[in-house]
């Protein structure tokens, strides 16, 4: 049982660093082109995983979504009203 919990650990780090890298924008990815990393994570499971976590992640992963826009009515938008 000891000897199941690490190789368990690590396959889900495996899996998780490589879905997060396949799913995180090419701009975001840091060190090396995101097929780079991919290929690393794949050939180099272990070393390759916790290489991309310390040297690949964006540096914020929770900024990967867009920020909303927030809608404002067009008396209240300056760009609306510098047209008329």
């Amino acid at each position: 049982m000891s000897r199941l919990l690490p190789s368990l650990f690590f396959t889900g780090l495996i899996i998780y660093m490589l879905i997060d890298c396949a799913r995180t924008d090419e701009s975001q990815v840091r060190t090396l082109p995101k097929w780079a990393w991919i290929l690393i994570i794949i050939f180099a499971p272990t070393i390759g995983a916790i290489a991309y976590w310390i040297a690949g992640r964006p540096r914020n992963p929770g900024s990967r979504r867009p920020p909303k826009r927030r809608i404002l009515p067009p008396d209240d938008d300056p760009d609306f009203l510098s047209k008329l």
